[in-house]
Order: C-alpha cells, then structure tokens, then sequence
C-alpha cells in the first residue's frame, strides 16, 4: 500500500504488463555477466581514475623546473638520401710517397730517350766515342711511336698525381660521387689523378661574431658578440653531411645565442638573480648547445666565449638610466647601514663607560640626532671617487 500523500506509480499505457519483469531478468543477466571473471589481458589492467584538468602554469625565468631551464634537444642530422652511416665515417685513402712518382718519371724519361738515341732521332753533339752510335739497322716503325706514346701516358700519368700535403689540411677523395678517403699525410704525395681531389682546412680555426640580437628573459632585446673557437674533425661528415659546415655553424651559433639569452636576464636590480653577466656560465651553455648542434656533421667545438653584451640602441638609453638608478639605492642602503652601525657602536661604547645615564627618551633622541648628523656630512672626496 502506498501513503496518503504519495500517489501510487502508473505505467504508461504503452508498456506491457510483462516489461517489469522482463527489466528484473536484465538485471538478474548483468549481475551474471558482472560474476563473470573478465580475461586476464583486462583483469591485470586497473582502473586509472580521471585526472581533474589542472590548469597549465606559466614558466617563471630562473625558476627550476620552468620551461626556459630545460635543454631541448637539437635535431639529429640525417645523411642524404642513398648515403650510408657507413659511408660518411672517414677512412684513410689511397695514396703513394711522391719519391715513387718521381722514379717513374725520371724511368720515363730515360726510357724515352733510349727510343730515340736507337731509332737514330736523338740528336748528340760529338763526344769522342764516350756514347756509342745508335745502330744501323734500327727501324722507325708504328712500334718505336707507340712505344713514345705509351711512356708519355706512363709519365703523363705519374706528374699530374704529384701533390703537397700540408700540415693543418688534408684531401678528400671522391670518384664518380662516392667517398674514397682523407689523405692526412704531409710532403710530396702521389694520389690518382682519376680521383676526384679537394683541399679542406681541419686546423684550429676561430670566427668572432657581428653583434647578434637576441632577447631576455624579461623581453629586453640585447645584442650579444661571441668568439668560437673550432674545427673539422670528420671530414666525411663535414663534406658531405652538409652543404656548407661554416654557413650552418654561423646559423647555429645565432640560434644557440637566441635560446641562452632567453634564459636569463641581462640585468636584475632588484635582487641577486643569474644574469647574463655571468660570462663563464653563459659560455658554457652556449658551447653545450653549439656542440651539440655540429657534432652529426663533424665539427669540434672548443669554445664559445661571450666577448661583448649590450642592450639594444632603442633601449640602451632607459636601462642605462635604471642601472645607475639601481647603483645609487645600493649606495644609499649601503651609506645607511653605516651609519647605523656608527650610532649603534656608540650607544654601546656610551653604555659600557659608563658616561651617563639615559633613559628611553634620551637615548631615542641621540639616535635621530645621530643619524641626521652623519648622514648630512659628505663623503669625503676620494671615498666618493672610490
């Protein structure tokens, strides 16, 4: 039976009488179906409970664990197309002492001559009997010239191999486009001439830079100059890696300046904060980030040494005048701590003699007085300039 006050549940006339029923066997199914042990693969699986969306903090510079303080890694560079790792990995290439080259010529040479003193067409001057005369039946044939050419070829073949390897550069071989070797040796060399022959400079190198615009962590364009000291240590990757290792370590440089500066602030006149003024950390990243970036296309970064900071033209002015407002307050709090500390030391020295006795007014008054005092005296002269 139901209350007086509830009016009993009508089921819409559309409903079968039975469909109540019918909805307590469902109920009894999925209670079955929930018994039911689920397959291990979803068993072992728990339930992660929804994360509430938690709204996403803005990055404070300076602070650990902001966005600013995370190194970001640079992109790996990959070797063009239908090139092997393998293939950029530099190797020793073939090449021969240039003494051999040169036996070969003077061999040359000499059998050259030899052909033409027989074949009667190698003029001599009289030389009393010291050379003998060429034979008489010797023959001017297709044999004799070809003989010539072939020398010729031989020693045509044995001066364009000649070369000079000079300390600090090597060459790289190529042959039809594929990589033959680095030739690192010095002196007079013999290098095929059908290989393909260019000079690369692998000594220490240094570039200083224009002044690059960058801006810092409180969004003041500065302009910042540095000197890299650098060079070509895999000459494989160096040459073929890249189109031009010089142009791309110039755009790195710029950009790994542009990442470092944002970091930081140049200035912080408000409290102790790691500026950019910090020379010694700032080289430090920028030449993690430079070596980073050039170590796939085989440079070597030494260092990358900030020489010169300065703040934009259109702003230099202003923060110009806040440094030397920031300098002052520092002076003045510096000026008022001594002066404290004078009136304070002489509060001490009056109670520990024993000189007389004051009471809270008294001594309140010395204080003020004191303090104008000291504080209204100049500095002298040469502590100012100090």
């Amino acid at each position: 039976m139901s209350s007086p006050g509830t009016a009993a549940p009508t089921e819409p006339p559309d409903h079968p009488a039975g469909a109540e029923h019918a909805d307590h066997g469902d109920g009894q199914d999925r209670s079955a179906d929930a018994a039911r042990p689920e397959p291990a693969d979803r068993a072992a699986q728990p339930d992660v409970p929804a994360q509430p969306d938690v709204p996403a903090q803005p990055d404070v510079p300076g602070q650990p664990g902001s966005g600013t303080d995370q190194t970001v890694p640079m992109p790996r560079v990959q070797p063009p197309a239908g090139v092997s790792a393998d293939a950029l990995t530099e190797r020793s290439g073939p090449c021969l002492p240039g003494w051999t080259a040169a036996g070969v010529l003077l061999a040359a040479v000499g059998a050259a001559g030899w052909l033409l003193w027989r074949a009667g067409l190698l003029p001599l001057p009289p030389t009393g009997g010291l050379v003998p005369d060429p034979p008489g039946d010797a023959t001017r044939g297709s044999g004799l010239w070809s003989g010539l050419v072939l020398i010729g070829a031989v020693a045509a073949l044995a001066a364009c191999g000649l070369v000079r390897g000079r300390p600090g550069s090597v060459w790289v071989l190529t042959r039809h486009g594929g990589y033959r070797g680095t030739v690192r040796r010095t002196g007079l060399l013999w290098i095929s001439p059908l290989l393909r022959r260019r000079r690369m400079d692998v000594s220490l190198r240094h570039w200083r830079s224009r002044p690059i615009d960058a801006v810092d962590a409180y969004g003041t364009p500065v302009q910042l100059t540095v000197l890299l000291v650098w060079r070509i240590r895999e000459t494989a990757r160096a040459a073929f890696a890249v189109d031009d290792c010089t142009r791309l370590l110039r755009e790195e440089v710029e950009a790994a300046v542009a990442r470092a500066v944002s970091r930081h602030p140049a200035d912080d006149f408000r409290g102790d904060a790691v500026t950019l003024r910090d020379c010694d950390r700032l080289g430090d990243e920028l030449g993690r980030l430079v070596a980073a970036a050039m170590r796939e296309v085989g440079v070597e970064v030494f260092s990358v040494t900030p020489v010169r900071l300065e703040y934009a033209p259109e702003v230099a002015g202003a923060m110009r005048r806040a440094r030397i407002a920031s300098l002052e307050a520092r002076q003045r709090r510096v000026v008022l701590d001594d002066v404290l500390t004078a009136v304070a030391d002489t509060l001490r020295g009056i109670a520990e003699r024993g000189l007389v006795e004051l009471d809270d007014y008294e001594r309140k008054s010395l204080v003020r007085d004191l303090t104008v005092a000291l504080l209204a005296t100049p500095a002298p002269a040469g502590q100012a300039r100090g």
